[in-house]
């Protein structure tokens, strides 16, 4: 059976992703039968309504899902493809109250043509009552028109009549209610790098958070993945090398950490485990195949140069005795720290992943890249991770996009090489170790000169 899943007129290369990501989390077959970035409308496949309701009750990037009954490029196109798909359903709902609704996206039509609209689907023999609030079934008619975005973009020729028309029976709306119940605006604690509330739970789902798993995020400031996981189900735990980020500025506060706050605002205490300490290069995790999913945003190293636990020269330090106590355990004590390439971030990030990621779950990782085509960074690659879906989300100067990988059962090696990397002993300053940093600040520079100076 066809079903008509309307989408978010927002973050495009997201929607498809999340739908195959969802579907495989929840075990039902899914066949993308139409799909166009300039369009909210997908026509899927699947086995049954228990399905579409499972698809789209779960998706954020989703609004609602239509039991498909008919479509066409016109309205006598259209009711020939109603009676030829649907024309044995017609009889189930004969005698039920219903609300019949012309959708039109990105036209208009006046209340005398909606009315014709109306009587034109007088054959479906609908004897039962129109009732506009609470009736027992919704019936859509919804007119698909090109957009002036699609025009600007790939020059589609703009009609005041639409492209597509699409029929059905409404089923159900999805979850991105809950994008304003998690908004950062009315969230406990935030700091100045928490994700927004949908991308972070789009990225929950993409790396496939449920009840009975287990997510980390190695660099968690204010918990904005860790919040989104837990209201999925699953059980998360974090790191970050400045405990400030999670802790609050007052790790004395009588309430917990700062970061906790927020998982007693949504009443999912129960599935956070703790946070602590760590970098990714030094670790306490030991070399077990104990995480489900790994969702993270490391720093890009723009502000100021990334860094990790460690002396610039490498060279071990003699232990420092402070009053008979070791100086590192004491309050307050802050270990010495070393620059960190950019690219080399994105390699230890991978190896983690590996040896610590069961068969078959997934690493969410978020990176920048140049706007330029021509300029993009590679995709970091490792031969026991695939990659299931790479997303962008565009800015002014610059994008990131969200990789996600599959850690691939053992004896299995994806079809990649290695990408390139950097040891950290290649450079010594914040821009030899980050071609990201360079790009975006020479960019940023040349958008802020003068016109004069521009010119010259």
């Amino acid at each position: 059976m066809e079903y008509l899943v309307r989408l978010a007129q927002c973050h495009e290369t997201f929607r498809q992703p999340e739908l195959k990501a969802v579907a495989t989390l929840l075990g039902i077959e899914l066949e993308i039968v139409e799909y166009h970035e300039f369009t909210p409308f997908c026509v899927v496949r699947l086995k049954d309504e228990a399905a579409a309701l499972a698809l789209v009750t779960r998706c954020i990037l989703a609004k609602d899902v239509l039991e498909l009954w008919g479509k066409g490029s016109n309205y006598e196109e259209l009711h020939a493809d109603v009676h030829r798909r649907s024309q044995h359903l017609w009889q189930d709902y004969r005698h039920i109250s219903y609300a019949l609704a012309v959708d039109c996206f990105s036209g208009k039509r006046s209340t005398a043509k909606k009315t014709e609209i109306f009587e034109s689907f007088g054959y479906l023999g609908l004897e039962g009552s129109v009732r506009l609030k609470n009736p027992d079934e919704e019936f859509h008619v919804i007119e698909e028109y090109v957009t002036d975005v699609e025009q600007h973009a790939i020059g589609t020729e703009l009609s005041s009549e639409p492209r597509m028309i699409y029929f059905g029976r409404w089923l159900a709306k999805s979850q991105r209610d809950i994008i304003l119940t998690h908004t950062l605006k009315k969230r406990k604690y935030i700091s100045t790098t928490s994700m927004d509330a949908e991308l972070s739970l789009v990225t929950a789902n993409l790396a496939l958070a449920a009840p009975g798993k287990v997510f980390f995020d190695p660099f968690v400031g204010a918990g904005s993945f860790l919040v989104a996981a837990s209201h999925f189900g699953a059980l998360t735990l974090g790191s970050d090398i400045d405990p400030r980020a999670f802790r609050g500025k007052d790790h004395e506060r009588k309430d917990g950490m700062a970061m906790l706050q927020n998982f007693k605002q949504y009443k999912i205490v129960s599935q956070f485990i703790d946070a602590f300490t760590s970098d990714i290069t030094n670790t306490p995790w030991r070399d077990a195949q104990l995480l489900d999913g790994i969702v993270c945003d490391p720093p890009y190293g723009v502000r100021e140069g990334l860094r990790v636990l460690g002396t610039r020269d490498g060279k071990v330090i003699e232990p420092v005795i402070i009053d008979g106590v070791p100086a590192h355990y004491r309050q307050g004590y802050i270990p010495p720290k070393r620059p960190y390439g950019f690219e080399a971030l994105q390699k230890d990030v991978l190896e983690f992943a590996v040896r610590r990621l069961v068969p078959n779950g997934r690493l969410a990782m978020w990176m920048p890249t140049a706007s330029d085509e021509a300029k993009k960074f590679p995709v970091p690659m490792h031969p026991k991770l695939e990659v299931v879906s790479v997303c962008v989300q565009p800015f002014h100067n610059w994008s990131r996009r969200l990789m996600v990988y599959r850690r691939l059962p053992e004896g299995e090696m994806s079809d990649v090489t290695l990408g390139r990397s950097k040891t950290d002993g290649e450079g010594v300053s914040a821009d030899d170790l980050n071609a990201f940093r360079v790009k975006y600040n020479n960019r940023r520079a040349l958008n802020t000169k003068e016109p004069e100076a521009a010119e010259e």
